[in-house]
């Protein structure tokens, strides 16, 4: 490793490193590197802004990995007229939500603690007006995933909608249409009864499958989402929640 002034063009930061090999977020590997808890090819690093060559060996301590299986990623049920982030005036966060009385199978399984709650963030959004499976987590390897925009998580819906869909529409709700001057990624979007479609994308621009549905002459008055990745909402009521499972992954 060579500072930043002697440092290769090809180098590049340690923590941008990590974050793309997916061992934290780009922010907890600046915390950990601070700690003196990451080692590249051997050697602990605890110096900020350090470049290492790509193909660097980077590993992380003891301390480091224990702090990373403590951090919470709790799937919920949201309802209609919650936000996912920021609140809004007159409107709650989904992270309120997260309470002792909302957890949803809490007999025998690990119990809400209120420091829960500190870092827990959307790793992701929905809609004011939509429902379903909204994940939080403190662990910036889940939230990468799940927001890196590579999109290797698939997201499904079932969505109710009126209208009347245009000729062709249902394969260009598939492939063929465009939001804000850019090509949509492919999507699988059937028809599941006469007013209710499912659908499975691998990306997430903002208000994505109504503006969609817009184009080929439909109208959302309805819009579930029932799995990320390997997860799926399952038994979850409205306003529950749970922890993701130690053996669960979205990936």
């Amino acid at each position: 490793m060579e500072s930043m002034d002697e440092t290769p063009g090809e180098w590049v930061r340690l923590s941008k490193l990590m974050a793309g090999r997916g061992l934290c977020s780009r922010r907890e590997a600046d915390d950990l590197i601070k700690r003196g808890w990451v080692f590249v090819d051997g050697e602990r690093v605890s110096e900020l802004g350090v470049r290492v060559p790509p193909q660097a060996r980077v590993t992380l301590s003891p301390e480091a990995r224990r702090l990373q299986g403590e951090r919470v990623t709790v799937v919920l049920h949201k309802p209609l007229g919650y936000v996912s982030g920021q609140p809004e005036p007159g409107y709650q966060p989904a992270a309120s939500l997260i309470r002792a009385d909302t957890q949803f199978g809490a007999a025998g399984t690990r119990r809400f603690q209120p420091g829960m709650l500190k870092g827990l963030a959307p790793a992701g959004r929905l809609d004011i007006d939509s429902t379903g499976l909204l994940v939080l987590t403190q662990d910036g390897r889940i939230a990468r995933q799940l927001i890196g925009g590579d999109g290797a998580v698939e997201k499904e819906y079932l969505v109710r909608v009126a209208g009347r869909l245009v000729e062709n529409g249902l394969a260009l709700l598939s492939h063929g249409l465009e939001l804000d001057g850019r090509q949509l990624r492919p999507a699988q979007v059937e028809w599941i009864n006469r007013d209710q479609l499912r659908f499975v994308l691998r990306e997430g621009r903002k208000r994505q499958i109504r503006r969609m549905c817009e184009q080929v002459g439909l109208r959302v008055t309805g819009l579930k989402r029932i799995r990320i990745g390997r997860v799926c909402l399952g038994d979850l009521s409205s306003g529950q929640w749970r922890f993701l499972g130690e053996n669960e992954s979205f990936v």
